[in-house]
């Protein structure tokens, strides 16, 4: 027990005049309590220990074999020496054993002990030493053996085996005493009441000692990178836009945005379509009570009177002109001048970008036309194969600006500023199509843990085929943009895998490990 060796340890250095070994002074008790006992007592300096770490070398089953009737070589050459015509190969196994027959008779014609005439083996000296059972006799005796060449031969033949053994130097400490005082670790009010708390041994207080970790919940890196970007949205002066719809029509998640019913992106390659129910309703009016700022999504609700001027004619005149923007062309462009499908348009899908909430909320813009700033961070579908970098259920961070006398140069330019304060500032700009913006511009960063550029953003000015529909001032420019939100934390984080970041292949330690972000602003 360890509270037994305590007092051996204590006692033994009372008769000792030098340092003991534990390996000597206590050989029948465990490692482990040897060392729980020096901590113990090192920690109040009763004791000073040094670890000592040898190795010893121990025979193999085959190797006492060997110590004790010689090695395979010397049986055999005693057994040829024995037969006084020779003895034939055949024979050799029945006598020394077919072990000792195989390995033996090579090392000895190796050594010249025997040679061979024909079929019979005969001896080719008159006597030989055991060189090998001296070696393994001495290593069994002192446990070590002096020359390494050796050693590694006997290794290399399974006939030994190195086992690490651990030691401690022991000698006095500064309080050594040869009786051991438990030390209260709490002052009671018995203590204080009897007197105790004067003559009583307190153990002292360990300022260094680690507390026990506290399980708590951790948040996930990308609602880390979020929240920084919705303060950066903020200091900006940005609004944001309502997201709580996933499932869109076609109306507001393509033809609003100018996107043409024959796009690819259209088909089921790209998006996730809703069967169920097969077709939604045309775009309808908010409610009476609602105000030209609200940012509500609009309700199903049907107008309740027809001559009082609402919104409702809005809407219809919306539905209209997108519609003959597509098939006709208006307000200066020619259209795709394709038969439009209204069954196609009021399809209902899990929402592809949230590029849909803008287009809504610029046409609530277009009832009170003003600069604005909108941004949203939500979660997209889209129908895509799974990789290093692509996930079919991701998140967008969209941006909107809405001013007047808005440029190429200027969108560039507040990129620039835009990921600068995201700590992102070696960026591209590629020239790029989209159906709702012209010019339009692909960002790209350095992705130093993939080492290669990575697309982290889609930018341009929206069309005036998108723009004039929903009845904005033709000099009443906007710029948009959407970025990942996975990426943007991959890059942050150095994640080379966006499966890694989200999904069932996720390490929870990693999400709990890994510190708040902070992105660093210029």
């Amino acid at each position: 027990m360890a509270t037994d060796l305590t007092a051996e340890v204590l006692s033994a250095l009372a008769t000792a005049e030098a340092p003991i070994f534990s390996q000597d002074a206590f050989p029948s008790h465990p490692p482990e309590v040897i060392k729980a006992t020096l901590d113990r007592l090192g920690s109040r300096e009763m004791v000073e220990y040094e670890k000592l770490d040898t190795e010893e070398v121990h025979l193999t089953p085959e190797g006492e074999g060997i110590a004790e009737n010689g090695s395979h070589e010397a049986r055999v050459f005693e057994a040829v020496r024995s037969a006084l015509e020779g003895l034939k190969i055949k024979d050799l196994p029945t006598i020394v054993g077919a072990e000792a027959a195989k390995v033996g008779q090579g090392t000895a014609f190796k050594l010249k002990w025997i040679e061979k005439d024909k079929d019979v083996l005969k001896a080719a000296k008159d006597s030989i030493t055991d060189t090998v059972r001296d070696q393994l006799q001495t290593i069994r005796s002192t446990k070590s053996y002096a020359d390494t060449k050796v050693i590694v031969e006997l290794r290399k033949r399974k006939l030994i085996s190195l086992h690490k053994v651990s030691t401690y130097k022991i000698s006095r400490g500064p309080k050594y005493s040869n009786q051991f005082v438990k030390e209260e670790t709490d002052l009671t009010a018995d203590m204080l009441a009897s007197g105790a708390w004067k003559t009583v041994k307190l153990k002292p207080y360990n300022f260094k000692a680690k507390g026990a970790p506290t399980p708590s919940g951790a948040l996930h890196p990308l609602n880390k990178v979020r929240h920084e970007f919705r303060q950066i949205f903020f200091e900006m002066g940005f609004e944001e836009m309502p997201t709580n719809r996933y499932v869109e029509t076609g109306f507001w998640n393509f033809d609003a945005l100018f996107v043409p019913q024959q796009h690819p992106a259209r088909d089921l390659q790209d998006t996730f379509y809703i069967s169920d129910p097969p077709r939604a309703d045309p775009p309808r009016e908010d409610p009476p009570s609602s105000s030209s700022t609200d940012t509500t999504l609009p309700s199903t609700s049907n107008p309740t009177d027809s001559k009082t001027p609402s919104r409702s004619l809005d809407y219809r005149k919306y539905w209209d002109d997108v519609r003959a923007v597509h098939q006709d062309g208006k307000y200066g462009s020619i259209g795709y001048r394709y038969p439009w499908s209204e069954d196609e348009s009021l399809k209902l899908v899990l929402r592809t970008h949230t590029t849909a909430i803008s287009t809504w909320m610029l046409h609530k813009l277009a009832q009170d036309p003003r600069p604005a700033r909108y941004f949203s961070i939500d979660r997209v579908f889209r129908n895509e194969t799974v990789d290093q970098t692509h996930l079919a259920e991701f998140h967008q961070v969209e941006g909107v600006i809405a001013d007047f006398g808005l440029t190429l140069g200027g969108l560039i330019g507040f990129m620039e500023v835009f990921f600068k304060k995201m700590g992102i500032v070696n960026l591209r700009f590629k020239p790029a199509y989209n159906p709702y913006t012209e010019p339009s511009l692909e960002i790209f960063s350095w992705h130093e843990g993939l080492k290669k550029w990575v697309e982290i953003g889609n930018s341009g000015m929206f069309r005036p085929e998108m723009l004039l529909p929903m009845g904005l001032l033709e000099d009443l420019r906007v710029y948009g943009w959407g970025l990942s939100l996975e990426r943007p934390t991959m890059i942050k984080y150095g994640v080379n895998n966006i499966r890694a970041l989200l999904g069932h292949k996720v390490d929870l330690n990693f999400i709990e490990s890994n510190p708040a972000v902070r992105l660093e602003k210029a």
